[in-house]
């Protein structure tokens, strides 16, 4: 049998009704957590697919400068022209390099420079002097630009952006006390370096690349040979 009681304005109404109430309240509070649930796998579906573009972009960057290592890579290496200008210099500094894998030789109207891997030797010639060194990572670029080549494949973030004619590859220190802390790679679209952004101590040094070619280099040409400069003075500083 249902009871009733009777209200104030005189109807019926059954005494479960504060429990149809309560189911009512329930069904909020379900509608509210599960709305709270589509908004947080929202966010998480948002967040994985951002990851998901980065991680695809970081790839793309890779594949770039992979493309271009291997061109330097060749068996028989490259030349080109070259021109380097830093903040507060005057002017800038051109000159040509050869390079074949991590090794090069760089000529400008007041030094040479030539590094076989692990020795570098740098020829200035108002001095007649020859300085032998262990070059730094930073040393090495500010004189061939290649040597980004062997860079970016650990301690750097990568990311790339498509300019249309060429592709701009940033890359980003992991650890900001390493030498070059950032840089920005110019590649063209058959995958030759035209030019690089390195960030050093806080300045910019800007490096243009033209006039690549494909060489057969000997591997004699990276190191310093005694007979070309018989009376400079060796000055070893390793």
């Amino acid at each position: 049998m249902r009871c009733y009681r009777r209200s104030t304005n005189g109807w019926r109404t059954p005494f479960n009704r504060p429990l149809a109430d309560q189911n009512g309240k329930e069904q909020n509070s379900v509608n509210i957590i599960t709305m709270k649930q589509i908004k947080y796998f929202l966010l998480l579906s948002v967040l994985f697919a951002a990851n998901s573009i980065l991680a695809q972009n970081s790839s793309q960057a890779k594949a770039c400068l992979d493309k271009a290592t291997a061109i330097v890579s060749s068996r028989g290496g490259i030349t080109a022209r070259f021109a380097l200008s830093r903040p507060g210099a005057v002017g800038r500094t051109s000159g040509t390099i050869s390079v074949k894998g991590t090794k090069f030789v760089a000529s400008t109207p007041q030094m040479t420079i030539w590094f076989n891997g692990k020795t570098q030797w740098s020829y200035m010639k108002s001095t007649n002097e020859v300085n032998i060194s262990t070059p730094t990572e930073a040393q090495r670029f500010s004189m061939n630009p290649y040597t980004l080549l062997t860079m970016y494949r650990q301690g750097y973030s990568l990311s790339m952006t498509d300019k249309g004619n060429a592709y701009v590859v940033h890359m980003k220190a992991l650890d900001a006390r390493r030498s070059v802390s950032e840089v920005y790679v110019t590649v063209s679209r058959n995958y030759q370096l035209q030019g690089v952004r390195m960030k050093q101590s806080g300045k910019w040094t800007t490096i243009t690349v033209t006039g690549i070619q494909r060489r057969n280099l000997s591997d004699a040409i990276f190191t310093f040979n005694r007979k070309s400069h018989p009376s400079a003075e060796i000055i070893d500083l390793r």
